[in-house]
Order: C-alpha cells, then structure tokens, then sequence
C-alpha cells in the first residue's frame, strides 16, 4: 500500500535509517535509574548482596514497594536474585553494571575528544563579545 503523504513517509524513512540502533537493555538501566529511589537502591546493592527486607529497613518506603522497584531493576538487566534459605537476595548484575559503564566511557571519550579539539583549534584572533561594541574611554 503507497503512503498518502510520499514526502512525509520518505522523511520518517531516512530518519529511522540515520539513528543509531539503541540497545533496548542499556536503555531500560537508564530509564530505571532515572527514579530516585532505584537509584537509591541501586546503589546500595553497589556494596553487595541484601535482602529486600534489609533494604526495606534503610528506605523510607514500604516492603513492597522495594520488591517492585527491584523488579523493574532486574527486568532492566541491572539486578540479579538468589534465594538463600528462606530469603531472597538481591545484588547488582555485573552484566548490566558493564552494559552501563561502556556507555558512559564511550560518551566521556567523544566529549572530552571534543573538548581537546576545541581547546586545542589555533586562534584566529577574532574578538569575541557582542559585534559592533567598542569600549570608550571616560574622562
């Protein structure tokens, strides 16, 4: 079937085929992160394995609120379980940690690339400022 709006429908095209292909996982750690109290927990899984109870104690929110928000961290790839006795423990998935901190490295090394460039381009001795201001001289 042929479009209605050809023009329209060749723009979405071109746009779809230049962006990057995102990788769903690394999204989705980002996206959980962004809540403050993943976040929270989160890091304190950074300092090894805790149950959700042991959590619940160390956060202002209920019990069941930290298992949903462990849920959303482990179906984000940044969580791992394992049951233990009668309990469950939660630490962080090397994994996803990884996943994250490559992304991270190859942002920082493109920006501070960038920045090197930028600090590093020879002058031209072009003013900066607002064109077309002098300073005078007040007597």
């Amino acid at each position: 079937m042929y479009p209605k709006d050809p023009e329209n429908y060749i723009d979405r095209l071109l746009v779809r085929a230049n962006l990057p292909l995102v990788d769903a996982y690394l999204q989705a750690g980002l996206d959980a992160l962004g809540d403050a109290t993943r976040m929270v927990i989160f890091q304190k899984l950074a300092n090894g394995p805790i149950a959700v109870n042991e959590l619940a104690r160390q956060l202002p929110v209920s019990r069941p609120a930290v298992s949903q928000h462990l849920k959303v961290l482990k179906v984000a790839g940044l969580v791992t379980d394992m049951k233990e006795g009668t309990r469950r423990l939660y630490q962080l998935d090397p994994e996803g940690v990884a996943r994250l901190r490559a992304h991270f490295d190859r942002m920082w090394t493109k920006a501070l690339g960038a920045f090197k460039d930028a600090a590093e381009k020879p002058t031209t001795g072009e003013r900066h400022g607002k064109p077309g201001r002098t300073r005078t001289k007040c007597v």
